[in-house]
């Protein structure tokens, strides 16, 4: 079948997905393009080692393209992506009971503003070099913390937090109930609260 003349670029998801599904390789590149560095930078918060992350989003990647024929395009093609990196992720994280993360920021930004708008806030802006010192420990204490739970409470808690999803696409992407989802982050929250307990002087 003849490509599509309209530049790849211009698609929807959907469209380029139609095109992957007809067997033409630039619209999996396209596909790629778009994903690789949402994906790496993802499954790197979760494992907090960028060869490890590289191997997993490959793994993502050649699962995606496998299994290309049953996404359905009602739902977002990036919550597909998102669900099966995620499981890439927390399947590693059980087989090697790692317990480390980052939230220093996405691993790709590239200037101290792109770091700054994707560190998990921790109170306000601290303004003195001694309260940035600090605020760095207390992110430190709180990546800890977060490394003590569960990998469905790292999840969700990395989503809501630091990539900024909706409780209804973290749901999609867990492939969980809502209710659940809420459930939960409620409980991670309560959990850091007392992980975190010796922080509130």
């Amino acid at each position: 079948m003849a490509e599509s003349r309209e530049p790849l670029t211009a698609l929807t998801d959907q469209e380029v997905v139609a095109l992957a599904c007809q067997g033409i390789e630039a619209a999996y590149r396209e596909l790629i393009r778009r994903y690789q560095r949402p994906v790496f930078s993802l499954i790197y918060r979760m494992v907090r080692n960028r060869e490890l992350a590289e191997d997993l989003a490959q793994e993502t990647f050649i699962k995606v393209l496998n299994a290309i024929a049953s996404y359905r395009p009602e739902f977002k093609f990036s919550s597909w992506v998102f669900k099966i990196a995620n499981n890439a992720a927390i399947d590693h994280l059980r087989r090697r009971e790692l317990d480390t993360l980052s939230l220093d920021g996405s691993p790709h930004a590239e200037t101290p503003d792109a770091v700054e708008a994707t560190v998990l806030q921790v109170g306000d802006h601290q303004e003195s070099p001694l309260e940035t010192v600090e605020a760095r420990e207390l992110g430190s204490s709180i990546e800890a913390g977060i490394a003590q739970l569960r990998p469905e409470y790292r999840t969700c808690i990395l989503l809501r937090h630091v990539e900024g999803r909706s409780y209804e696409e973290i749901a999609e992407i867990m492939g969980l109930p809502l209710g659940t989802v809420k459930t939960y982050i409620h409980r991670a929250r309560n959990e850091l609260r007392v992980i975190l307990g010796h922080l509130r002087a």
